[in-house]
């Protein structure tokens, strides 16, 4: 071993009085070398430049930015000098002096001791041919390197030289560069490195996988050298600390988007030519500004939800013109029990976001005007597994309804009344061909589509309602390069059909009856808006777009759990409400230009059910007057009917449960909402209850049950079956 350090060591004079070994390869310029760095990250920015987050895409080693010498503490330099190469800006490549005491040592006393300066470390960076093998560099390796050393002495300043070797060094594990050194292990920018901390830099240098006490051990020897022998106390367990980071998060790191920068880089890896390279640059539509305040926003109003069991959210704007996405925050972040989860893209239960595009629906087809009368009772519908019983939020009914009341009010029961109208396949094709991942058909979600039983994701969602404010034009999301062609666009809907239901989205007096006059769903500009909140307030929207925006808001749980009486108007509403302020602080929106398809008309409605009014119509469905049939009528001035059991229930008696324990819930409401009182209920000639609400014994065997008045005149009557052990 002593010998084979002796000849390495000799090789330096040999390679001199050669003059270099013919074909020896010339260094490259610094220009060059600084050119051709590449970070491990791509940079993703805005439509600006601005940067909003680094994706890491080369896990061979962790690499920051190039820095400027300037931008390195003192100290470091300093230190790294001191303990590379003492006489640094004295030689010229080739430290004589420590050539001469290396060869002494190495051959007298039987030392392991190497020459190298940091001129000669650096010229086994730039060529790969001069690395460091584990077993050492050979012979005529270390004869090149001598050689091209003094070559890069000629053409590289001293700072350049140090420079180069601070950005392009190992220092531990996959750590690669005193940007990402600083970063990683001591959590701030290498210009504020401090004495300490160089020391242990510097000595890395020396040993990248060195253990940690005889790292501790170089590092205090070097700070005694430094002249600051008092840093050695406690350096064992800032070592110790500082080390255990090697795989930490980057310091000061720019996450702006860490869940759109994936899946900009993502889909631009699916086309050939476009997939970014580590340390390139990536422009997108999104703006840093507006995703700033989104995320601001965000974080205040989920902070502001936490007693109602709220930790998540997630925000998507669009530009309605281009479909580039502006702002996309797909969780929480520290709020968020799943903050790597990207939210807008999860599926989650749609809830009576998908109305208005049944509503449209049923106005394209002329089945009904924004005047139609719907009728908000009691409804008990057939379904494959059973009856379908849909209920209004309120659990309230409100008797017959205009359509825009309906829609803009979300209220259940006339939805679904509408699919009825529509059927559940031909609604379930158009929410497809709005880009919504409905993968099932419309049979299986049956009836309660109407209300969103199916699952969407909220960026799909919102580029659904883009296409509302496109008057039913869709085309997919873009933005990945803010100059991107505009994506072509079909028409899905009607741009009559579509304007109405924006229409009624827009009217403040029509939403009244659920919302108020005064919600975060009112804006002082043009705004269409509408909520929605799935089954066991899993899940609550906002959906709605401005002449210029549309903007969609979820609000829930990763975990799914229920929030605690929280609806759209109270969860997502002031969020939507927010953003789309800040987009419009300093930008008009007024209602899009009516199509030559809408017609407008006053009305008035019989028996003043709604006050009358100017009111528009797609088509040739235009009336001046509004009324009910007369059979309608009669059961809207307050008729009672059966709320339960439904019709065709069937009932099946356990033998093993106690008889007293069986008993079927008999309940008649009124079609406009209140208990229907002085009713009772009759099977056969039996009155088997009295009341509103009551319990019954059952019996087996099949049964007419019958709901009589206080005059005993019959108002329903439904069949149920009750099978099984007889109930005494």
């Amino acid at each position: 071993m002593v010998f084979k350090h002796s000849v390495i060591v000799v090789a330096t004079v040999v390679a001199l009085a050669l003059g270099g070994l013919a074909g020896a390869q010339a260094m490259p310029d610094y220009a060059l070398v600084v050119e051709n760095y590449r970070a491990s990250d791509v940079l993703v920015q805005d439509r600006h430049g601005v940067l909003l987050d680094r994706v890491r895409t080369d896990f061979h080693s962790r690499r920051g930015d190039w820095l400027a010498l300037d931008d390195v503490s003192p100290a470091l330099q300093r230190a790294v000098i001191l303990s590379e190469d003492k006489r640094f800006y004295q030689h010229g490549g080739v430290d004589w002096q420590a050539v001469a005491a290396a060869a002494w040592g190495n051959t007298v006393r039987g030392q392991h001791r190497g020459a190298s300066t940091i001129s000669m470390q650096l010229v086994g960076l730039l060529n790969q041919d001069l690395r460091r093998l584990p077993s050492g560099r050979s012979f005529l390796q270390k004869i090149d390197q001598v050689w091209q050393t003094q070559d890069l002495e000629l053409v590289w300043t001293k700072p350049q030289i140090l420079e180069a070797y601070l950005n392009l060094a190992a220092f531990r594990g996959e750590l690669v560069g005193v940007d990402a050194l600083s970063r990683v292990l001591f959590q701030k920018h290498a210009s504020g490195l401090d004495v300490r901390e160089a020391a242990l830099a510097a000595v890395l240098l020396r040993g990248p996988n060195a253990g940690q006490t005889t790292v501790v051990q170089r590092a205090c020897g070097l700070l005694i050298e430094l002249g600051h022998p008092q840093e050695c106390k406690g350096l064992s367990d800032f070592t110790a600390r500082s080390l255990r980071r090697k795989s930490a998060l980057w310091a000061d790191h720019t996450s702006l988007a860490p869940h759109y920068a994936r899946l900009a880089l993502h889909q631009l890896s699916q086309t050939p030519g476009d997939t970014p390279q580590p340390g390139q640059s990536v422009r997108t539509s999104l703006d840093a500004s507006l995703q700033t305040y989104v995320m601001q926003s965000m974080d205040k109003h989920v902070r502001a939800l936490r007693y109602a069991n709220v930790s998540d959210a997630a925000v998507v704007v669009l530009d309605n013109v281009t479909g580039q996405v502006l702002a996309y925050v797909g969780s929480s972040g520290d709020l968020s029990s799943a903050a790597r989860v990207d939210h807008a893209r999860s599926l989650r239960q749609a809830g009576s976001t998908l109305k208005p595009f049944l509503y449209a629906q049923a106005l394209a087809q002329q089945r009904l005007t924004a005047v139609s009368l719907l009728d908000d009772s009691p409804l008990n519908v057939a379904a494959g597994a059973g009856v379908y019983i849909p209920q209004n939020y309120d659990k309230q009914f409100s008797g017959w309804n205009s359509v825009r009341v309906a829609l803009a009010s979300s209220l259940n029961i006339p939805a679904v009344r509408v699919l009825m109208m529509v059927g559940p396949g031909p609604f379930a094709q158009l929410l497809r061909q709005l880009g919504l991942p409905l993968n099932q058909s419309g049979d299986y979600y049956g009836y309660s589509l109407a209300l969103g039983s199916a699952d969407v994701s909220l960026l799909s969602l919102t580029n659904a309602y883009r296409a509302l404010a496109n008057n039913g034009k869709y085309s997919p999301v873009s933005g990945l390069k803010p100059q991107e062609p505009i994506a072509v666009s079909q028409t899905v809907l009607p741009a009559g059909a579509a304007w109405i239901v924006g229409d009624i989205l827009a009217d403040r007096q029509a939403r009244t009856a659920t919302f108020g006059l005064d919600s975060p769903l009112s804006t002082p500009f043009w705004s269409a808006v509408k909520t929605g909140t799935s089954k066991d307030m899993r899940d609550n929207w906002c959906m709605g777009w401005s002449q210029g925006y549309t903007v969609g808001v979820w609000v829930g749980n990763s975990s799914g759990d229920s929030m605690h009486d929280v609806s759209g108007v109270s969860g997502a509403g002031p969020l939507w409400h927010d953003i789309m302020s800040w987009l419009h602080r300093s930008e008009a929106s007024t209602q899009p230009a009516m199509p030559d398809t809408v017609q407008q008309a006053q009305v008035v409605f019989q028996n003043h059910s709604e006050p009358k009014r100017q009111d528009v119509f797609f088509g040739d469905t235009v009336i001046s007057t509004v009324k009910l049939a007369s059979s309608a009528l009669t059961t809207a001035k307050g008729r009672s009917g059966i709320a339960e059991p439904v019709d065709g229930a069937i009932f099946a008696l356990d033998p093993d449960i106690p008889p007293l324990n069986q008993r079927v819930s008999l309940r008649a409401v009124s079609l406009i909402g209140k208990n229907g009182e002085n009713v009772s209920w009759r099977i056969g000639k039996d009155i088997i209850a009295q009341g509103s609400q009551a319990l019954w014994a059952p019996m087996p065997g099949k049964h007419q049950l019958q709901l009589l008045d206080e005059a005993g005149t019959l108002l329903q009557q439904i069949s149920i079956e009750v099978r099984g052990a007889h109930a005494k």
